[in-house]
Formats: structure tokens, C-alpha cells, sequence
């Protein structure tokens, strides 16, 4: 004999924790909109009658998909791998899945944008690269599509999109005047790429705290970079042509950071006794490189957990009436072994 069972439905779990089945919706996709007594007793409920959401018929039956789609410059940085995971987890928490698209192609990758999002495959976009072309995106974010986005990591200036960013000046000062403390005046900055915003943002930060301190940035001791390991090694050789050198460097990230420290290791200098230097993101090696990295820590998880959580909510609830979110989120500053006052002159015989 065949035994066939009634599969438990949503009705069964609302009527065994006695509530609405608006409620136990509720509790699926926004839990936060819940309280927490009512999230338990419908857990409970869940468990008790062994309901399983079939969230493939539910995409069909409200025409969405239950999924983001996640667009950044670089996969392989990892400077993203938290921001993703935090992402992710946010998601997951309700209900949705994440799908991931490098933006190497350029404006090629841009139309693949347009058609992951006007075809349905993603409820919303979250964008982690200020550099895609603004009118692509205005047309897929204005009417007819109206598709949600959030702009995280790199602003994108008079956009009027929901933007969640850390204080890259701010931040970038604050580095600055560390080894201005410590009595470095002869300062270098490792840049990042030329058009980038955030590269934009900590040589201002830079620039403003020499200006506080009476200096001026020297041209020869601004050097070019991509925020890539090499550009720093590259920037290292460079360094080393110089008959006046810097005492310390400002590095815009970390990697270029590393990739200077070990060109210069390679011509006999070491670090903080014959230059001292500060990155920026705080990666996971920064404690753990020789020596161990002074730099300003950004809070990539949260920064990512925030940007998922702003997303969600514009695709839940609609954005009519919602006032443009800009997130500033601080960075701290981690004073590691990489930083010390200046080397002192030789006295002459």
C-alpha cells in the first residue's frame, strides 16, 4: 500500500503557532520585521509539522527571482572575500541567493547587467565599482524597469543611488597624521589608479592632513599605482632612483603596501628602520606580513552586511517616499610594527 501524506502548507503552520499566514510570510522573507517570540513559536511550528518552503514556486507565483546579483571590479582581490561573505549571509538570512559578476569586461560586462537584471534572473543589484558608465545604470534603475540598487565601497558622485562607503579622506588623514606624529615630515604616497574614486579620496585625505601640518605633497614622492602587489614592487625601484627620498609612505591599500615592502627588501632596506609605512583595509596578512602592517581597517563585514540589508529592504518595501541612503561608515586605525619616528642622521666625522 502506497502512503501518501499530506504535505504540510504554510496554513498548517500559522494555525499550529496561532497566528496569520501574513505573519508567517513575514517571518520567511523579513524576520526583522517580527519579534522575536512570535520568530520562535513559528520555528517551532515549522519543525512540528515539517513544512518546507518551495521557494521555486514561490519566485513563480510573486514573478521574482529571490536572488541578488553582486557586481565588483575584481574577484580575485581579496580585499572583497568579506564583504561578499557578509553579503551572502545577510541574503541567506531571508531567503535569497547571490549571484556574482567580475566587471573585467568592462562595458561589455555592463550590457550582461542589463540583461541579468531585465530578464528577471535578479530582483536587485548591488554594486561594488563606481566606475560603470552612470547612463547604463540610470536606465535600468528609472521607469519602466525600476530596478533596485545599492552602490557599496566606491561612491558614485551625483547619482542619487542608496550608497553605503567608508571614510576613504577621513581615514586616509588620519594615516597621514599617525607618521606626522611620530615625526616624519619628507612623507610619500603610493597612489592607486588614476580615475578611481576611492584612489581620489585618500590622496585628499593625504594632501589635507601635510596641508594641517604646513607641508605640501612633493611631486616626486607621489608615485603611481593600481592597487595591485606589482604596482607596489614597481613603485619600490622607483623609490630607490631617487637621491631624496621619503622617510615614510602612505600606501592606498595594502596590497600595493606589500608589494612595496618586499621591492624594497630586495635592495637591502628594511622596514620601519629606513622608512616607515601605512596601508589601507587591514587584509587578512596585514598582521601577519614581516613586519606586521600598520593600516586603517575598514569594516568590510559590516559594509557588506549593511549594503545587503539596504538592497533587501528596497526590494521588500518599495522605494516610493524613501529618502536616498548615503551609509558613511569609520575606519580605525591599527598601529602595527611597520611605523616608528624617523631614522636619525649620521653625524658627520
Amino acid at each position: 500500500m502506497v502512503d501518501i501524506r499530506k504535505v504540510p502548507t504554510i496554513q498548517d503552520v500559522a494555525r499550529h503557532a496561532k497566528v496569520s499566514t501574513a505573519t508567517v510570510s513575514r517571518a520567511l522573507s523579513t524576520p526583522g520585521r517580527v519579534s522575536e517570540g512570535t520568530r520562535a513559536r513559528i520555528s517551532e511550528a515549522i519543525r512540528a509539522t515539517g513544512y518546507t518552503l518551495n521557494q521555486t514556486a514561490r519566485s513563480l507565483r510573486q514573478r521574482t527571482a529571490r536572488t541578488i546579483l553582486v557586481a565588483l571590479p575584481d574577484i580575485r582581490n581579496p580585499f572583497f572575500s568579506s564583504i561578499l561573505d557578509a553579503v551572502e549571509r545577510e541574503a541567506s538570512g531571508r531567503g535569497y541567493g547571490v549571484l556574482v559578476v567580475n566587471l573585467y569586461l568592462g562595458r561589455e560586462t555592463a550590457c550582461r547587467l542589463q540583461d541579468y537584471m531585465l530578464s528577471n534572473r535578479a530582483d536587485g543589484l548591488l554594486l561594488l565599482d563606481g566606475s560603470l558608465d552612470l547612463e547604463t545604470l540610470r536606465a535600468m534603475t528609472m521607469a519602466p524597469h525600476s530596478v533596485p540598487l545599492v552602490v557599496a565601497c566606491e561612491e558614485i558622485p551625483d547619482a542619487g543611488f542608496h550608497t553605503v562607503l567608508t571614510d576613504n579622506a577621513r581615514a586616509a588623514e588620519r594615516a597621514t597624521r599617525h607618521l606626522l606624529d611620530l615625526g616624519h615630515r619628507k612623507i610619500g604616497h603610493l597612489l592607486g589608479p588614476e580615475h578611481n574614486i576611492v584612489s581620489r579620496d585618500r590622496l585628499a585625505g593625504f594632501a589635507a592632513a601635510l596641508e594641517q601640518a604646513g607641508l605640501a605633497p612633493t611631486p616626486q614622492w607621489l608615485f603611481r599605482g593600481n592597487f595591485e602587489m606589482e604596482s607596489g614592487f614597481s613603485a619600490a625601484a622607483r623609490f630607490m632612483s631617487l637621491s631624496d627620498r621619503p622617510t615614510a609612505l602612505f600606501a592606498a591599500n595594502d596590497e600595493s603596501a606589500i608589494g612595496f615592502l618586499s621591492g624594497l627588501r630586495q635592495h637591502g632596506l628594511q622596514c620601519p628602520r629606513d622608512i616607515s609605512i601605512v596601508g589601507f583595509d587591514d587584509l587578512g596578512v596585514a598582521p601577519h606580513y614581516s613586519p606586521p602592517l600598520t593600516t586603517m581597517r575598514q569594516p568590510r563585514e559590516t559594509l557588506g552586511r549593511m549594503a545587503a540589508e539596504t538592497l533587501l529592504d528596497v526590494i521588500e518595501n518599495g522605494a516610493d517616499g524613501r529618502e536616498t541612503l548615503r551609509i558613511v561608515l569609520n575606519s580605525e586605525l591599527i598601529v602595527r610594527e611597520s611605523t616608528a619616528h624617523p631614522p636619525q642622521p649620521v653625524p658627520a666625522r
